[in-house]
């Protein structure tokens, strides 16, 4: 008999094993994929750690959660600076005084702020839909060429059809600063995320290929408490309905040359080209190998948002009223199981950035193993 069976060994699940055995508990983690890690999970191709199920930079303020991941890795130095590909126009992201420069020729602070000003105009009174509310943060030449494209394709409809409340700011720097995040500590895992999770879990048995909620009499006889990290609703058979959840797919491309787009994001923002964005995966590590070796060829992912329906891979939670309420609801029956903790971004159907799924995993520890 296990202390703990937990479900799932992406970071929230890999946290809370390696955190239990250090306090000398005995641990069982099973994933239902072929592999550990979770969405973070890189693999190895042609020399590259291809980021299997979408870019993931590790970004955080969170002092203590950067010290205690750097037991298990260490970070490089990358730094996450998008460009935005509007119709054969590149603009530096997010929006800072190269994009005004390209966008109007401005060369001062005080020129673009002026610019920006004179174009909010066009919107008075209380803004209608995320049309309107995207220009009156940052003006109709902006919004045309680098919003409106590229939400209308991540939600699938017209910006005149969007709320409002889904834009509540859109960061203006007048400064050169091109860093995407306003984060102290920021970088990617030297050799991958999946090698980072292979030492959390060092010394703990793990089986892959196993489905919990397939199989959940006989696993739940293994352990005293179960730690579950899938979908909250899959956990109850769906009996409250489904939740909502964003999905993305992805066309990955293996190319016989060594630099395709020169940067690991690349944001298409006209609404005609079909994928949102494109990622070279090899520019997190600064196109070379671990030994300092560049390498021959590059891979590519062509992200293309989609809507979710039940089977799809569930990527981000929708936190809107609607869900909310659902999830509430959920919640209350959860108060109804015995020996069980919900946890991570589908457990606890949160838009959980990766630190803070470290943080609610240690936080859930620290209180559980006490």
């Amino acid at each position: 008999m296990y202390d703990y069976l937990v479900v799932g060994s992406g970071l929230y699940g890999a946290t809370f094993a390696h955190e239990a055995h250090q306090h000398g508990k005995s641990v069982l983690v099973i994933d239902k994929r072929p592999n550990i890690a979770g969405n973070i999970y890189t693999e190895k191709v042609e020399g590259i750690n291809f980021h299997k199920y979408g870019a993931h930079i590790f970004h955080t303020n969170n002092k203590t959660v950067w010290d205690y991941l750097q037991n298990f890795t260490v970070f490089n130095r990358f730094t996450n600076s998008p460009v935005a590909n509007y119709k054969g126009e590149l603009y530096s992201m997010p929006f800072n005084m190269y994009t005004f420069n390209k966008m109007w020729g401005v060369v001062t602070p005080e020129e673009a702020q002026a610019k920006i000003d004179e174009q909010r105009k066009e919107i008075s009174g209380e803004p209608k839909n995320l049309e309107e509310q995207a220009i009156s943060l940052v003006g109709r030449d902006i919004y045309e060429k680098l919003v409106k494209g590229y939400t209308e394709k991540q939600w699938g409809r017209d910006c005149k059809d969007l709320p409002a409340f889904i834009i509540k700011r859109l960061p203006v720097r007048l400064t050169f600063d091109n860093n995407y995040f306003n984060a102290l500590y920021q970088g990617i895992p030297i050799g991958g995320y999946t090698q980072m999770v292979e030492h959390m879990l060092d010394g703990i048995e793990v089986r892959l290929g196993v489905d919990y909620l397939e199989h959940k009499a006989e696993l739940d006889a293994l352990a005293e408490k179960v730690v579950y990290t899938g979908p909250i609703d899959a956990y109850f058979n769906y009996s409250l309905g489904y939740l909502e959840y964003r999905s993305v797919r992805f066309e990955n491309e293996i190319l016989d040359k060594p630099n395709f787009q020169g940067n690991a994001a690349v944001n298409y923002t006209d609404r005609e080209t079909p994928w949102t964005r494109i990622i070279e995966h090899k520019w997190f590590e600064f196109g070379k190998d671990e030994n300092g070796n560049d390498l021959p060829k590059t891979i590519i992912s062509r992200e293309y948002s989609s809507e979710w329906k039940p089977g799809d891979e569930p990527y981000y939670p929708v936190n809107d009223a609607k869900n909310g309420t659902l999830y509430a609801d959920y919640k209350k029956l959860v108060e109804g199981e015995k020996n069980i903790i919900f946890g991570g971004r589908l457990g606890e159907y949160k838009y959980y950035d990766m630190d803070a799924v470290v943080a609610s995993a240690l936080e859930m520890s620290e209180k559980e193993l006490a």
